[in-house]
Parts: structure tokens; sequence; C-alpha cells
């Protein structure tokens, strides 16, 4: 195969470098075959990429079996004013140049005669570093030089980008997988199977805004006739909450576990939940105990609502009161104002968490409480769990295609036609 020289086996270098750049998936083999053709096209000395470390605010070369480790100010030198000016800077005689910093040359025991430095562009105005290159053997950098340098820096600057991006791409994977793994573990948190209350028919249902959520819901069953019952908003959504839910989560269930006496219970897990709850975070709750035996829900709202219990046989709403502080807010405050219900045939409680209510249509709309329980009251014949899902079904409808933007949980109870 022919040699070329001169000018056309200098473009055919910088080509075999876009090739490279290309295929290569090596940054560092890229980089160092960058600087050895700098070196060989512009018959210089000596080629150095730099690239900018924010947290330092310095220049480091990049290149990783270099002997000599350089890390310069970004703030100074002719690297320094090529990489904040982003242009390509051209100096003929270094000592005789105010912008060039001897102490390299010092630390070094290399005598730079003249300079070439050309930015690193990862896209038209983000500089990511400067190719710098040192003493033309033949005299000073020409205008030909400096075109090469250009193209090489461009080659350079791409490789350097494509890298990041690459590592942004693996390290946004890693977190999606390391998300779904702990959204299977808190979708594994939530009952598996409704509860078996004798006369009763218990459903409970959750959908995160993103990956983790800061809803959830769970039953405790006591025996076939005795159930407790929890439904948790953190507020806000997405990792932290989560991790807050999963708290909450595991506190209730072993207060619950142990507790001698459940209207204690909320005030217990208020206390060990402000040890470690941020400040600006909370836990709206609301807890009840179904006595089927009785027909009758004791329960303690705290600061979660509104809960409904429709009078199916007489087509009305009940607004259960709000009795409580969320959780996380005063450690020592007592949760003992426990009110208690009376169960109808047909009635149906429904406690829902206010991303139902407060999704927006695409007018800015609220779907509101008044829907949902009009919603209940059009399938009162339904199972619980129907129920449920002929609410999220309208809610959507409603939606016409909005985002979501807050979790969704509910919980449904309905007492069984007598017979």
């Amino acid at each position: 195969m022919k040699k070329y020289t001169g000018q056309i086996g200098d473009l055919l270098e910088v080509l075999d470098i876009s090739r490279h750049l290309a295929l290569s998936q090596d940054l560092q083999a890229l980089l160092k075959q960058i600087e050895k053709a700098a070196v060989t096209v512009l018959n210089c000395e000596r080629a150095t990429v730099f690239v900018y470390e924010r947290n330092t605010n310095e220049l480091y070369s990049l290149v990783s079996d270099r002997l000599e480790k350089l890390r310069l100010p970004a703030d100074s030198g002719v690297a320094g004013n090529c990489f904040n000016s982003g242009r390509l800077v051209n100096v003929v005689d270094a000592y005789q140049d105010p912008r060039f910093n001897t102490s390299i040359d010092r630390l070094t025991g290399f005598k730079t005669r003249n300079i070439l430095a050309a930015p690193l562009f990862g896209d038209q105005k983000n500089v990511l570093g400067v190719l710098e290159v040192l003493n033309k053997t033949d005299g000073a950098f020409g205008e030909w030089d400096e075109f090469l340098l250009e193209a090489l820096s461009g080659q350079c600057g791409m490789a350097i980008h494509r890298q990041a991006l690459m590592e942004e791409f693996v390290e946004r994977k890693r977190l999606q997988q390391e998300l779904a793994i702990a959204k299977e573990i808190q979708r594994s948190l939530l009952p598996a199977s409704a509860p078996m209350i004798a006369g009763y028919d218990v459903a409970g249902w959750s959908q995160s805004a993103e990956e983790t959520g800061g809803d959830f819901f769970d039953f405790h069953v006591l025996d076939h006739d005795h159930l407790i019952l929890m439904l948790a908003d953190v507020s806000g959504h997405g990792i932290g909450p989560a991790l807050l839910a999963a708290e909450c989560w595991a506190l209730q269930r072993a207060v619950f576990s142990w507790a001698a006496d459940y209207r204690s219970s909320l005030t217990q897990i208020n206390q060990l939940i402000c040890r470690h709850i941020p400040s600006d975070r909370f836990i709206t709750a609301f807890i009840g105990r179904l006595s089927a035996e009785r027909n009758t829900l004791s329960f303690l709202s705290a600061g979660h609502g509104p809960v409904f219990i429709l009078r199916v046989a007489e087509s009305r709403i009940e607004t259960l009161p709000v009795t409580g502080l969320p959780l996380g807010i005063i450690a020592d405050n007592r949760y003992e104002q426990w009110q208690t219900i009376s169960f109808n045939s047909g009635d149906i409680l429904i406690a829902f968490t206010d991303g139902f209510f407060e999704w927006e249509d695409q007018s800015g709309n609220s779907f509101g409480t008044d829907r949902i329980c009009e919603n209940v009251l059009r399938h009162a014949g339904l199972s619980a769990a129907a129920i449920i899902e002929c609410v999220h079904r309208d809610l959507l409808s409603f939606a016409k295609g909005t985002r979501q933007q807050d979790d969704l949980t509910a919980v449904v109870i309905k007492k069984l036609p007598d017979g």
C-alpha cells in the first residue's frame, strides 16, 4: 500500500483517528493514539490531552499511563486560557508569553519553546478540556498545524463526550435495575391477597407514580372476626418517601404484632418514626380495627382524609373526621382520639390517598372526592376489588392522558348483605 506524506498523509492520519473513533470502545487507547498522531502530524515533541475537573477547577492529563500526572489550574497558564476562551492559542515563544506557567517545566525538567493548544468541545458550547502540543521541531506552529490540531481536538472531544454519554447510560441502566429491585421489594410488602373476615369483603390496591412510592396499605388479621387495617401516605413521592414508607411499614408490622392495646399503637409508631424522619416530611395515616361480630370499625385518622362510609341503602355519604396530627411531626404527641362507626348491610367504607382526589385533567380540573363517591354508589353491587378498579378506570378516563403525579392507594371494606 502506498505511504502518503505531506498534507495528504496528515489528513489520512486524522481520518484514521475518525475511523477508530467509530469502532473503539477503549477511550484510553484512543486518546493515546490521538496524542501519538498529534506528535507525528504536527512534527512536535509532546502532545497532552487535558480534561477539566469541576470539583477542583483543574485540567489534568487524562491518559492514565503517562509518566507525568499533570494537573494545572484551569484559570491560569496557556491551557487555562485556551479552556476558558474556547479558542485556539498559538504561542511562538513560551517564556516571553505572560500566560505561560513555568512551574511545569521546573517540575518535569522539560524545556518548552512553543505551544499550540485547542479546546475540546463536547458539543457546540461545552468545553471539556484542551489538547496541547509542545515544541515544533522545525520552527513555530503555522496555519496548517492549527488546522490539524483543531481537527484532532474535534475527534478527541467527540471521544470524551461519547465516553461520558456511555458512562451515563450505564449508570442510568444500573439505577433503573436497582429501582426495579426496590419496586419489587416494595410491592412484596403489600398484602398478597385480601383478608378473609366473616361477613365482609375487603380489598386494597396501590400504584406508585414513579418506580417507587410513598404510599402503602396493610392488613393484620387477628382472627376470622377481627382485622386491623392501615393506609399511609408519606409526603412526596420517589425514593426518599419510599424509604420512609418502608420504615413505617416495618414499624407498624412490629408494633401491631406485640402491642397489647391497639389503641396505643399509633403513639408508639409516631415516637419511633420521629427519631429518623426529616423535618420536611410527614406521614398521614388511617388505622381501623374491624369487628365482624359487632359490625363496628374503631378508627383513628392521623391527618389522613377524607375517608367516607357510604350508606348504600340510603344513598347517603358520611365523612369520617380527622382525629389527630400526621405522624412524624411531634414526637410526644398522643393518638387517643379513637372513634367508632357501625356497619349496616351493604355499607361501604372507602379510604383513598390524595393521588386520586388531586389528579388533574388537561384543563387543570381535579378528579375530586365527589366523583369517587358517585362511582362507588353506582357500582355498589360489585366486589370491593372491582369497585377500586371502577374508580381507577373512571379516573384514567377523566384524566385524558395527563401524567400521574402522585401515588395511588385505596382500601375498600364492604359489609356483605345479611343472610
